[in-house]
């Protein structure tokens, strides 16, 4: 076993050595961020492009996404391209990784945080002038800082929000900003849609509730759910709470908000992509939701949000929600949403309509 990590860890170091160039990267003008991953990782990382733009307006970022997450940046100013990395299987990027490699980019950022080696593979092909990365943790016996492929690598960060751990990878552009404001830009379409439906409900208080969290056990049961809901109109009948469902999730929800047999419980339109979630979100008063992207949303428009985390200090740090008026309901468990207190995401709801009524 330790012969066989003996030779992983030196096929690691020998595959990413490289001749070092002394590239400023106060002269880049081409960066390739790679976010090829989640939903929420996107959104977060919005500030990144965002801060790097408004510092040189003359730089133009390209950005790797994910077939999942690209329409969190279809309409992102800050962006020139996005390309897509549609499968983790280096083959099937291969034309998009040649493509990538022609554009000659002087930096790319990569945002993951172990030593990854279909990452290492593409920066391997796109072969940019300097590599920044986040703190990584080792493989193999290797500490990421080892590998000489990386060229400049942030600090090891156990105290801060991820919007800060990657931002601070612009450190080395002499950008040093802890803003974390996240962006979502929408289309005039998306956002008319989103109206309409909400017009047409009246002037009820608009509470959205999201029942999908990133797994089956993250997410919010009927049982719960009838309980949130009941509770919710009994402090205020003056409201409307709108389930977010998603094309494959309709037929579920609509059959739940039957059984329900609340008539202030209706189904939100369909919404085909994240960028109708979020056109939505953005007209709603009220997010309910486990911790999952649309969180980020809600933070993306500064709307009022209860997240019903799991157990975990050290996932909560790094992905809390930044909304300026937000409660978080903990489960009990460390995995999964048991065990916790509906009364208490009633209360809170309570008291920020109370707020957000005062504030008007």
């Amino acid at each position: 076993m330790k012969n066989n990590q003996k030779i992983k860890s030196y096929l690691l170091r020998a595959f990413t050595k490289k001749k070092k160039n002394d590239f400023d990267l106060k002269k880049a003008k081409k960066v390739l961020i790679f976010r090829y991953d989640r939903i929420g990782d996107m959104i977060i990382s919005t500030p990144i492009f965002r801060e790097l733009k408004n510092s040189n307006p003359n730089i133009n970022i390209t950005v790797l996404a994910s077939k999942v997450n690209k329409d969190v940046i279809r309409y992102n100013p800050y962006i020139s391209e996005i390309f897509t990395n549609y499968k983790n299987s280096i083959l099937s990027d291969l034309f998009t990784l040649i493509r990538l490699r022609r554009k000659n980019f002087d930096v790319c950022i990569e945002l993951d945080h172990s030593v990854i080696t279909h990452a290492i593979i593409r920066l391997k092909i796109i072969n940019p002038k300097k590599i920044i990365s986040v703190y990584k943790d080792g493989r193999y016996g290797v500490k990421g800082s080892e590998l000489e492929l990386y060229d400049y690598f942030t600090k090891k960060d156990k105290k801060s929000h991820f919007s800060k751990i990657w931002l601070d990878a612009l450190i080395f552009f002499g950008i040093n900003t802890s803003v974390k404001k996240y962006d979502f830009f929408i289309s005039d379409s998306e956002r008319d849609r989103a109206v309409n439906f909400t017009q047409s409900i009246g002037k009820a208080i608009k509470i959205g509730i999201n029942l999908e969290g990133s797994f089956k056990e993250k997410r919010i049961q009927k049982k719960q759910l009838e309980q949130i809901c009941t509770g919710l109109y009994r402090n205020d009948n003056n409201i409307k709470i709108i389930i977010l469902s998603r094309p494959e999730k309709a037929p579920m929800i609509n059959k739940i908000i039957s059984e329900l047999q609340l008539d202030f419980v209706i189904s939100s339109y369909e919404t085909n992509t994240i960028n109708d979630a979020a056109a939505l979100v953005e007209q709603l008063d009220l997010i309910i939701s486990p911790d999952t992207s649309i969180v980020h949303i809600a933070g993306s428009f500064d709307k009022p949000v209860i997240s019903i985390h799991e157990n975990n200090p050290d996932s909560f740090r790094l992905w809390s929600p930044i909304s300026s008026l937000s409660h978080t309901v903990f489960a009990d468990s460390n995995y999964g949403l048991v065990n916790y207190s509906v009364d208490e995401i009633i209360e809170s709801a309570k008291d920020m309509l109370t707020k957000m009524e005062l504030d008007t």
